[in-house]
């Protein structure tokens, strides 16, 4: 019998990934599961971007790009980041990468060794804490606390600095909580960051998914960012493009030469008719991504309505994303719990907010990326066994 290597102990299975599985697995043998843990709109990739691609494979572009991704695609990106971010990059600056988990990766691979440290949100899409500790860094977590509207405590941010600490990880509209952190909060930080000279790994993936007049700041837009600040960014949630995988890094260029590094002994480089319908999303998306997100604040205000309805579970009104956090500290069992007796008994796929962190404890991750019927049809199972949780069975 062969044995893993040594760091294979500190990679667990994704918790989100856990609850899919089983969900269909069920779903299978005919059971009726409503999917809100998974963070995969129900859109399909609007036609436009689709029929770009069919294009691109029909006149043959099927042969490796550079490392670095289309030349067209990052002059691309460069355009969008400057019209909607306001931050002027170069070709030179941008990396096109597998989806942004690609883009964490390279960031922890090119700049933290073993001991560094690196401060992490918690609770987080736990690729931050798992992907640091493959590569023996240390990830320290600064708390987002739902009596705080889960924006960042900039006071304990700076008391966890210490001389091994290297990077900060941010994310902002938040996974799991839809926050959306306010310039303020990140003018303050930026200042933190560059008294201490971290690096910041911004993953601004929801971006455009902001609801009720809620802004989004691109950190590296602030003075003296963009110099320290690597941007994670892509097309999977905002364009409903999540098979696609892609995604891209804007950051300075000893960055994205250091990054580079990483990305071609992994994937070489993304599939070529993938990187040009992408340039047809960005200049051509945005009226679809517009409908998509009015019909996901019709579906979060309806959720958020409806759960804070239940007597013994609340949540707060996210701002971004497509996740609403539900408090369920009043039922008197932990998150595992309830998001397995959600999945068995009302066959509604949920995550435990412990697969975020510690800080996730008593609460659970719903994705309102499903259909508005089925949200519907989710809020009254809820209802139901909620009522069944308190009554002890």
């Amino acid at each position: 019998m062969f044995e893993t290597a040594k760091r294979m102990e500190m990679l667990p299975f994704s918790g989100i990934r856990v609850m899919m599985e089983r969900a269909n697995k069920m779903q299978r043998e005919g059971a009726d599961i409503i999917h809100m843990e998974i963070g995969r709109p129900d859109f399909d990739t609007p036609e436009v971007i689709k029929e770009a691609l069919y294009e691109s494979v029909r006149k043959g572009n099927v042969f490796y790009t550079s490392n670095y991704g289309t030349n067209e695609l990052r002059k691309a990106i460069c355009d969008k980041l400057q019209r909607d971010n306001d931050i002027t990059y170069t070709p030179d600056e941008i990396l096109v990468t597998i989806g942004v988990g690609e883009g964490t990766y390279a960031a922890v691979a090119a700049f933290l060794n073993e001991g560094d440290e690196v401060l992490v949100p918690d609770p987080v899409w736990l690729n931050y804490i798992h992907v640091p500790n493959f590569f023996g860094a240390k990830p320290v977590t600064y708390r987002l606390r739902e009596e705080n509207d889960y924006q960042l405590d900039l006071d304990e941010i700076e008391s966890l600095i210490t001389p091994k600490t290297k990077m900060l990880v941010m994310n902002t509209p938040s996974n799991p909580t839809g926050a959306v952190q306010s310039r303020e909060t990140l003018e303050k930080l930026a200042k933190i960051v560059e008294q201490h000279n971290l690096i910041v790994v911004s993953d601004e993936i929801y971006e455009k998914l902001v609801y009720g007049g809620a802004k989004h700041v691109s950190f590296a837009s602030l003075p003296g960012m963009k110099e320290r600040t690597i941007t994670l960014n892509g097309f999977s949630k905002c364009y409903s493009m999540t098979g696609w995988r892609l995604g891209y890094v804007a950051a300075p260029v000893e960055f994205i030469q250091a990054m580079v590094r990483v990305h071609q002994y992994i994937n070489t480089c993304a599939s070529s008719f993938v990187q040009e319908a992408a340039i047809t999303a960005l200049e051509k998306g945005e009226p679809d991504v517009q409908r998509m997100v009015a019909e996901y604040q019709r579906r979060r205000d309806y959720a958020v309505s409806a759960i804070n309805s239940i007597d013994g579970i609340s949540c707060k009104n996210p701002e971004g994303a497509f996740y609403i956090f539900v408090n369920i500290k009043t039922l008197g069992r932990s998150s595992s719990e309830v998001a397995d007796y959600l999945l068995d008994h009302a066959h509604i796929a949920t995550v435990p907010g412990s697969a975020f962190g510690p800080s996730g404890e008593g609460y659970i991750r719903l994705s309102y990326a499903c259909s508005y019927e089925r949200i519907v049809e989710a809020m009254e199972r809820l209802k139901k066994a909620v009522a069944e949780l308190k009554a002890g069975r």
